[in-house]
Parts: C-alpha cells; structure tokens; sequence
C-alpha cells in the first residue's frame, strides 16, 4: 500500500490532508486528493456531485478511479462543510479505509 499512496503521504506530510478522530475521516480538498491519486496511477472512471436542493451549489460527492497497473479500486466520498472548513474526506482503497496515521490498513481501532 504504501508504494501505492506516495502522492497521499505528501498530502499528510505537508498537513493538506489532515486526520479527523472525531470524524473518523479526513479533512481536505477533494481536488488535491484527486491529483495525487492521479499521480499515483489512478484514472478517474467516475466522478458524480451532489448539490443542496435549496441553491443548487455543490455539497459533496464521490469519486472513483482504477489504478490499470494494479487493477485496484480507489474511491473518495467528501462532504463539503461550511464557510472555510475542509471538506470532510473517506477514503478507500480496494475497499478498505485508509486508516489515520500511525494505524496500518486491516488494523481495528485501538479503545
């Protein structure tokens, strides 16, 4: 996993994807996430946006790339928050969470 999320660990690393224990998702830009997936060999296959009833401007979304090197499966969901917040980010690989930092894939939630 970890040759494969390169481009997301910079994220991290340089604090533009940040953990949410209280959320238990990221926090971020989708746009971000999305071009370090790309670098990271996944082509987008969908993208679809929800928006609010009331203004029609975007309120989330989700998205899905396949990595054709790998065969595997990333797929994003985010909801967008109010004023300046990041958009809240889950976010899977071959169907399962990339855990907070520190957690490996596959390793259950410490109480």
């Amino acid at each position: 996993m970890t040759d494969r999320m390169s481009n997301l660990d910079v994220l991290r690393d340089q604090g533009q994807m940040t953990w949410s224990e209280h959320e238990q998702g990221w926090n971020g830009t989708p746009d971000d996430i999305f071009r370090a997936l790309g670098a990271d060999g996944f082509q987008e296959c969908k993208r679809e946006m929800t928006t609010s009833r009331r203004d029609c401007r975007a309120v989330g979304g989700v998205w899905q790339g396949v990595n054709s090197r790998t065969k595997s499966v990333a797929s994003l969901i985010w909801v967008v928050r109010p004023a300046m917040l990041p958009a809240m980010l889950f976010l899977e690989i071959d169907g399962e969470a990339i855990p907070s930092p520190g957690r490996e894939l596959g390793e259950q939630k410490r109480e």
